[in-house]
Parts: C-alpha cells; sequence; structure tokens
C-alpha cells in the first residue's frame, strides 16, 4: 500500500483528493496537513511511514518550495507530486530542481489524476524491479513511467467514464476478450470492443489472436503500460 500525505489549505480541495485517491487501489491516506509547517512536521515525523506527498504551492504560512526545501535539507527523500493552480516557469523549474516527481495543474479531471498516480505506483513497481543493478532498458523504463501519455479523442459514441471501467478491468484480467470484458462489465460485446480498440489505438493496449478457443477466431487483449 502507497502511503499518501495530503496537503493543501483549502479543506474542500483536500476532501476531494481524498475521494479521487479512495478509487484507486493501492493508495492510502495516511495524514492531511492544510500549512506548510505542519507539512514539514508530518514528513520528519512519519519519514518511514509516507511513500508519496501530493503537495500544494501556496499555503498561508508557507510555500511548497519552502517545504521541499525544509525535508530535502533534513534527508527525506519522500516522493512528491506538486498539485496547484500556480503556472509559473521559474517555480516550476524549481519545485522539479527540489525533486518533484510531476506537476499538476488544478483544476483537472479524476482521469488526468487516476493516470498520474497510476504511473507513479508504476514507476514504485519498476523501482522494486530494476533493484541492484539495472539494465538500460530498465533505467529507461524507470525514467518513462512518469512521462504523460497523450491520450486519444474519444470517438463519437464513447463515454470517458466507461473508458475508464473497461481500461480498470483490462488491467485487473488481462488477457481479455471483449466477450469476458462484456459479460463483467453488463454491456453488450459490440460496445466493448470499440472501447477495447480505442486503448489498441492510443497505444494502451494491444491486441493479439486467441488460440485454442472453439468457433471462430477470437482477439485478447493486453495492457501496455
Amino acid at each position: 500500500m502507497i502511503e499518501v500525505l495530503l496537503v493543501d489549505d483549502d479543506a474542500l480541495t483536500l476532501e476531494l483528493h481524498r475521494t479521487y485517491l479512495e478509487r484507486l487501489d493501492g493508495f492510502h491516506v495516511a495524514a492531511e496537513c492544510t500549512g506548510a509547517r505542519a507539512a514539514v512536521a508530518a514528513v520528519l515525523e512519519r519519514a518511514d511511514r509516507i511513500d508519496l506527498v501530493l503537495l500544494d504551492v501556496t499555503m498561508p504560512d508557507g510555500t511548497g518550495l519552502d517545504v521541499l526545501r525544509h525535508i530535502r535539507a533534513r534527508g527525506a527523500d519522500v516522493d512528491v507530486i506538486a498539485i496547484t493552480g500556480v503556472r509559473d516557469a521559474e517555480v516550476v523549474r524549481q519545485m522539479v530542481s527540489l525533486g518533484v516527481s510531476q506537476y499538476l495543474v488544478k483544476p483537472f479531471p479524476f482521469a488526468m489524476f487516476s493516470e498520474r498516480m497510476n504511473q507513479y505506483r508504476e514507476y514504485r513497481q519498476r523501482a522494486r524491479e530494476a533493484a541492484g543493478t539495472p539494465t538500460q532498458s530498465e533505467i529507461d523504463a524507470l525514467l518513462g513511467a512518469f512521462r504523460p501519455t497523450m491520450a486519444a479523442p474519444l470517438p463519437k459514441g464513447l463515454s470517458g467514464d466507461t473508458l475508464e471501467r473497461v481500461t480498470a478491468d483490462l488491467r485487473a484480467h488481462e488477457p481479455v476478450s471483449a466477450g469476458e470484458s462484456a459479460q463483467r462489465l453488463g454491456m453488450s460485446r459490440v460496445a466493448a470492443r470499440r472501447y477495447l480498440e480505442h486503448l489498441v489505438a492510443a497505444g494502451r493496449a494491444v491486441r493479439a489472436p486467441r488460440y485454442g478457443t472453439p468457433g471462430r477466431p477470437e482477439s485478447e487483449y493486453r495492457w501496455q503500460a
């Protein structure tokens, strides 16, 4: 389980991010803070229990930059993703120089939040797999885990919410056929195939023939990270 510290001075934003995280597998909100000083204290006191900080930049008693400078100076190597409405290029540069993994600009839809959190989860998994003396390909994959992907535009008739459901089903049960996904999600086989083919077109899934099944040839789909 990835333990997350939420830092934002707005209570509604904290609630929103908590709700978003509760919809994702593998994440748990360890603590919440509404100020910079509290965030520094929380990180330093729970250094062995916090894996990730979702950090606001602008707060009444300091900035996200202040938080990062303090915790890095004290040797805390916790992962940090900035979540803020600040769009200043110099702030972005300084945040990155202090070890921010990603910079997510508010407001954003759940789909974008989910993608970035899944990228982070993949990064941690790849980091564990590449422990020791990783190969060049493992290093490239690790560095590429945070690289944002460009989503293909949804064709007419496809729903973003349904696409999220199909994507989650694919990732949980791969390899899947359109029929299997349709049965689990309560939709038609034709509709499930449209969503799966969209993921293939977007480079997020791969299609291959499924051998050894009776009747006409069937395709199966696998998630492509």
